[in-house]
């Protein structure tokens, strides 16, 4: 039997490690054989040129680009994204084959956003998405999710969580263009047809327990 690929998304700061991490627990104590990948892979060859000469993370080494990740042309980025999923993915795909539900933090469903996010005007914006979309799946025969469930931190409240941070990348650097991608994942999630968890109640961050039972519920 085929597993099932479950891609957790989410604005910044929207805690998906915790919540993918949390869930593997849940579904084990129910006997669902389960795995954990997070993308970019940053112990992998690819991820590490992502994390250093690309995004410029602190602990990896300064970014390559002088003008920051989030300015770099969509395309271009796009292809970094690309190379580091093809070359982790044939371990995800064993596991699949094992009927194993395989969780990913980040997914080509996040290139889709945070390229996307860099165009405008909409229907530029509309062939971007296509383009990511055919490079991936088709091109690469990556395969695609059986659920993405996108959590929604909106920016005001994730900037003020962002300062408990020891490090920042080139893109959580840039306000506007984490902005425009909240937004693009918006459109993405109704686009797409995404399940959809806010994680805002009453002003405040709702609680990990209560947004992991919203995970749960839509899996399960």
């Amino acid at each position: 039997m085929k597993g099932k690929l479950i891609v957790i998304e989410g604005t910044d700061c929207s805690g998906k490690e915790t919540q993918s991490k949390l869930l593997i627990e849940r579904l084990k104590e129910k006997n669902y054989k389960c795995a954990f990948f997070s993308f970019p892979n940053y112990d992998s060859s690819t991820g590490k040129i992502i994390g250093g000469p690309f995004l410029g993370k602190e602990e990896i080494s300064e970014s390559y680009f002088k003008e920051g990740s989030s300015k770099v042309n969509p395309y271009v980025s796009s292809l970094y994204y690309a190379a580091d999923f093809k070359y982790n993915i044939e371990n995800i795909k064993k596991h699949l084959a094992n009927g194993e539900y395989v969780i990913l933090d980040r997914y080509v469903t996040s290139s889709l956003a945070f390229q996307g996010s860099k165009i405008a005007d909409k229907d530029e914006r509309f062939h971007m998405y296509q383009w990511i979309d055919k490079l991936n799946y088709w091109l690469l025969e990556l395969p695609k999710p059986d659920i993405t469930i996108f959590l929604h931190v909106p920016f005001i409240y994730a900037k003020e969580l962002r300062q408990n941070r020891a490090s920042i990348d080139d893109n959580e650097k840039d306000d506007e263009y984490l902005k425009m991608t909240e937004k693009a994942y918006i459109e993405l999630t109704e686009l797409y047809n995404w399940q959809y968890i806010n994680c805002i109640e009453n002003d405040q961050l709702r609680s990990i327990s209560s947004i992991n039972d919203d995970i749960m519920n839509i899996i399960l």
